[in-house]
């Protein structure tokens, strides 16, 4: 009678003799190759339906095992010495699968455990309560295309670069002073403050040097993203508009 049984899905070749070898309580280091062979080729034929890419590694181990078993059935003075136990290298093997195995087991329970935790918003940790989602750029300046800004930023660079070979002709090397960001911040606040509207080409415009037009730049940006400003097209001059967003009630979010 045809033995038919059904085994379960196994991650590799090493996951199935590791399977055979705890079934059966055997020595890992010792391992009975012709009895472990059998049962493996057992599986192999229950296989025969599989992908043969998942089937090639089986194979693989097939052929392995069916080496180890012949020079095991070898007699001893017809072994070369230096070769040592067949089993060796495939004992190795399966302890390091398996170490690896058991560590991947622990940090899938602690996963488990870990979706099993509920932090109430009095107990956050201090890092987690401070993180603030990505701000998405596109939704601050309320769906208007970013390549505008870039195309009026591109702009402003290029008149800026030919206004400054032209004042610093005849000069030796000038030293670049850095700007911080901060200070090109303080500026746009005061320039929008009290309701005034600006803008977007005139305020780049004031920068004297390129870096100061690129700082002005990500300073706008930072003041979109904090939502302490806002931009609105001005489609009769091509540009854009910015003014101070109206301060609103403590925990409301500022208006898209």
């Amino acid at each position: 009678m045809e033995l038919k049984f059904t085994l379960p899905v196994f991650e590799g070749p090493l996951d199935l003799l590791l399977h055979l070898i705890e079934k059966n309580k055997i020595d890992i280091y010792d391992i009975p190759i012709a009895e472990i062979t059998d049962q493996y080729f057992e599986y192999l034929h229950a296989m025969q339906d599989a992908d043969l890419d998942v089937m090639s590694d089986f194979l693989v181990m097939a052929a392995t095992l069916l080496d180890i078993k012949a020079r095991m059935l070898l007699p001893r003075d017809e072994e070369p010495e230096e070769e040592g136990d067949p089993r060796r290298e495939l004992v190795e093997r399966l302890l390091e699968y398996k170490k690896y195995k058991v560590i991947g087991g622990e940090l899938r329970d602690l996963g488990v455990d870990g979706e099993k935790s509920v932090w109430g918003s009095e107990h956050l940790p201090e890092e987690v309560a401070k993180y603030k989602p990505p701000v998405d750029l596109d939704q601050l300046v309320g769906g208007i295309s970013t390549d505008r800004l870039r195309e009026i930023f591109e702009e402003v660079i290029a008149r800026n670069k030919e206004r400054v070979n032209e004042a610093v002709k005849g000069y030796g090397q000038l030293k670049r002073e850095t700007i911080p960001i901060e200070v090109r911040i303080t500026h746009v606040r005061r320039s929008l403050s009290g309701g005034k509207r600006r803008s977007f080409r005139a305020l780049l415009s004031e920068g004297a040097t390129k870096e100061e037009v690129i700082v002005t730049f990500l300073a706008i940006l930072e003041l979109l993203k904090t939502g302490e400003i806002k931009l609105t097209e001005d489609s009769t001059t091509d540009d854009f508009t910015l003014e101070e967003r109206e301060q609103q009630g403590e925990g409301a979010e500022p208006d898209r």
